[in-house]
């Protein structure tokens, strides 16, 4: 064997190596309805929204993450088409004395397969915390729904240089026992929400790649959320560590929706 030949083989092992070693991110966006939306509208908004499917890359996976009385409706619309029905919230506990909660079988009957937990506004309003949000993390892996974990700092928290200390705290409480192999985040500032005011994408990326380091699998999706739109997707989805996108009121509406599924 010649040295040329040698160096030849050594690049190529190199390159086999690298290849092995940078696992491929699956890119997920995401809308968030909220609690918006009827059957009616969800059907209405549907008709508008999967013919633009037409024109996405196949290697984008696309949830709608619409109220409970919504999934049933959307789920029988949706078979056979490529969109991925997510919920809201889920339970940690299959049966049990809850009212006004829903469980992890009861989703994954009607063909559910992602849900958000621990979104800022569960957290605000309805006095979630990191012990709960982990709780709902497991109880959604037992029955292979996969959940998008959400994290991200206040105003406030910001002002203070408490962004790292206060992610990596929901992190390490919210991902305690859990398989990262069937997971994704979302990285919402809270105060980037429903406020208008985005974070810009270039800091978006710095915040998502120091959330990568306290991570220990390696191909986790993570997602940016806060006042995606139309006229920032591009620039938010150019950013090297962001995975796809958490869309809240951009995704109501089917043509708005459609232009951040198809982001250039």
């Amino acid at each position: 064997m010649t040295p040329q030949s040698l160096k030849l083989d050594l690049n190529f092992a190199i390159f086999l190596n690298f290849l092995t070693e940078s696992p491929v991110r699956k890119i997920v966006i995401a809308g968030n309805w909220k609690m918006f939306k009827t059957q009616a509208e969800s059907l209405e908004f549907l008709q508008g929204f999967i013919p633009s499917l037409d024109e996405t890359p196949s290697e984008r996976e696309i949830v709608l993450c619409a109220p409970f009385t919504d999934l049933n409706t959307l789920s029988k619309n949706l078979h056979g088409s490529r969109v991925q029905l997510g919920a809201q919230n889920v339970h940690w506990e299959e049966t049990g004395p809850y009212t006004g909660e829903i469980s992890s079988p009861m989703l994954t009957e009607i063909g559910v397969r992602y849900v958000i937990i621990g979104h800022s506004e569960r957290r605000q309003y309805f006095g979630e915390t990191d012990e709960t949000v982990n709780w709902r993390l497991k109880a959604a892996q037992r029955c292979n729904l996969t959940p998008i974990l959400c994290v991200g700092e206040t105003k406030q928290q910001r002002d203070d240089g408490e962004i790292e200390s206060h992610i990596t705290h929901q992190l390490k409480k919210g991902l305690a026992e859990i398989d990262q192999q069937n997971l994704v985040i979302a990285y919402e500032p809270i105060w980037a929400i429903g406020t208008g005011e985005t974070c810009e994408a270039k800091e978006a990326n710095r915040v998502i790649s120091l959330i990568r380091t306290h991570l220990s699998h390696p191909s986790v999706p993570i997602q940016y959320g806060g006042s995606v739109k139309p006229n920032n997707i591009d620039e938010i989805m150019a950013q090297p560590e962001i995975d796809g996108v958490l869309v809240g009121g951009a995704s109501l509406e089917a043509t708005s929706f459609a232009r951040i599924v198809n982001y250039q």
